[in-house]
């Protein structure tokens, strides 16, 4: 599974904050996903993290 985050992503960190092995804030306070391929043992909160998005800015594929 990889991950990206579109530009539509309003930093509000909650993706972060439930899957910070792949989430992080860059410099201009927007998320991005800094882990590709995710690893298995984080697929199901990176899932997580994609349904919480309150802008559904991250796309999962695979």
């Amino acid at each position: 599974m990889f991950a990206t985050v579109n530009s539509d992503c309003i930093g509000c960190g909650a993706c972060e904050a439930i899957c910070p092995q792949v989430f992080r804030m860059n410099s201009y306070e927007i998320a991005e996903a800094y882990l590709n391929p995710i690893p298995q043992d984080v697929e199901e909160a990176t899932k997580l993290a994609a349904k919480s998005c309150p802008v559904a800015a991250i796309i999962l594929e695979g």
